[in-house]
C-alpha cells in the first residue's frame, strides 16, 4: 500500500510538509505533492517554482527524505508542457497535473476541475506535458468525478490513461460536492475497473476505519490522505502499521517547533533570491489553521484554540505553547 500526502492550497506547504513527512519518518508516506502552481500564459521564472516548492533545492525531498512532486494548473497545453519541462529541468521527482481544485476563482480562470466538462483538453494537457517531460520522471493527473455530475467521468479517466499519464488520483466527489460528506468511493471503484493505469482514492480518509472502508468500496490499494493528515498527523503511521508514540505533550513540542520555522521564515530570507515566505501575521495565522484542525482529532487541542485564537503575536503564542509544555511535563511526573 503506497500512501501519499495530498497537496492542499495553502496548508500543505513545504514547512506542512516537512513537519508530516518527518513525523511519518522515511517508511510513512512514499511521495507528496505539492501547492499547485497557477500556470497561465508564459514561463514562470525559476525564482517563482523555487517560492512554490522549495524543495527542489535539495533534490525534490523533504528533510527526512520524501521525494516531492510538483503540480502545476492551468488550461493551455503548450503552456503547462513548457512549465513541466522547466520544472523537470529543476529537478522535480514528479509532475502532477490538477483536474480537481474546485475553487470559484481557480474554475473561472479555466483551472482545476472545471477542465472535467471538456475531456479534450485533459487529454491534450496530459499528453502534452507527457511528451515535454523526459520518460524517467512520471506525469500523473488528479480529478474529481465531475463538474455538476459524474456524467463524463469515465471519458477523463480513459483521456488521461490515453495520454499516458502514469497513474491517477481521483478525489471521490464531483465540483458541486465540494467537500461535503459523503466522498463516494465506490465511484472511484468503476473508474478504476475502466482503467488499466495505477488509480489512488482520496477523499475523506480520516482514519484506520475510513482508509479500510475506502480500499474495499474502490478496490485501490493506495491512497492520498488529504485533512486526516493534519487532524492526525500520526495517521500514515498507523495505517502502516509504524509505532509511534504521538501523544498530546509531544505534539505540542511539534508545534512549538512549526511555530519556530514559521518565526525564521518571517524575518529571514528562506530561499537564494531573497523572497521570504512568511509575514509574522500570516505564520501567526496559518499556526491557527492548524491548531483548529488539530481539534478534530485531539481533544486537548479544543481548550488550547480557545486561549490563542485571538491572539496576534507569534512570540506570545510560542508563550503560551512553552507555558502548555511545562504544565503537561510537571503533570507526568
Amino acid at each position: 500500500m503506497k500512501l501519499i500526502l495530498a497537496p492542499m492550497q495553502g496548508l500543505t506547504d513545504v514547512y506542512m510538509r516537512d513537519l508530516l513527512t518527518r513525523i511519518a519518518g522515511p517508511d510513512g508516506y512514499d511521495w507528496c505533492v505539492s501547492e499547485f502552481m497557477r500556470v497561465t500564459d508564459r514561463l514562470l521564472p525559476a525564482r517563482t517554482i523555487y517560492h512554490l516548492c522549495p524543495e527542489l533545492l535539495t533534490g525534490s525531498r523533504t528533510a527526512a527524505g520524501t521525494p516531492v512532486h510538483v503540480q502545476l494548473l492551468g488550461s493551455e497545453p503548450s503552456v503547462l508542457a513548457e512549465n513541466a519541462a522547466r520544472v523537470a529541468e529543476l529537478g522535480a521527482a514528479g509532475i502532477d497535473l490538477n483536474f480537481g481544485c474546485p475553487a470559484k476563482t481557480v474554475n473561472f480562470h479555466r483551472g482545476g476541475a472545471i477542465l472535467l466538462e471538456e475531456p479534450e483538453t485533459v487529454h491534450a494537457i496530459v499528453a502534452a506535458v507527457r511528451r515535454a517531460v523526459p520518460a524517467e520522471i512520471p506525469v500523473s493527473a488528479k480529478m474529481r468525478l465531475g463538474v455538476n455530475d459524474r456524467s463524463r467521468m469515465l471519458e477523463n479517466a480513459q483521456g488521461i490513461e490515453d495520454a499516458g499519464a502514469s497513474w491517477l488520483t481521483v478525489h471521490g466527489r464531483t465540483k458541486m460536492d465540494g467537500y461535503r460528506p459523503p466522498a463516494y468511493w465506490d465511484a472511484i471503484g468503476e473508474i478504476r475497473q475502466a482503467v488499466r493505469l495505477n488509480v489512488i482514492a482520496n477523499g475523506d480518509i480520516i482514519g484506520e476505519a475510513e482508509a479500510e472502508a475506502c480500499r474495499q468500496q474502490s478496490g485501490c490499494a493506495d491512497l492520498m490522505l488529504g485533512r486526516g493528515a493534519v487532524t492526525r498527523p500520526d495517521l500514515v503511521c498507523r495505517l502502516k502499521g509504524i509505532e509511534l508514540m504521538l501523544d498530546w505533550p509531544r505534539l505540542l513540542e511539534l508545534q512549538l517547533e512549526f511555530l519556530g520555522q514559521m518565526r525564521l521564515a518571517s524575518e529571514h530570507p528562506v530561499l537564494p533570491d531573497g523572497v521570504s515566505k512568511w509575514t509574522e501575521g500570516g505564520a501567526v495565522g496559518r499556526y491557527k489553521q492548524w491548531l483548529g484542525m488539530l481539534t478534530l482529532g485531539y481533544a486537548e487541542a479544543v481548550p488550547l484554540f480557545d486561549r490563542v485564537k485571538r491572539v496576534k503575536g507569534l512570540e506570545e503564542i510560542r508563550g503560551i505553547l512553552q507555558a502548555e509544555i511545562q504544565n503537561s511535563q510537571a503533570s507526568g511526573l
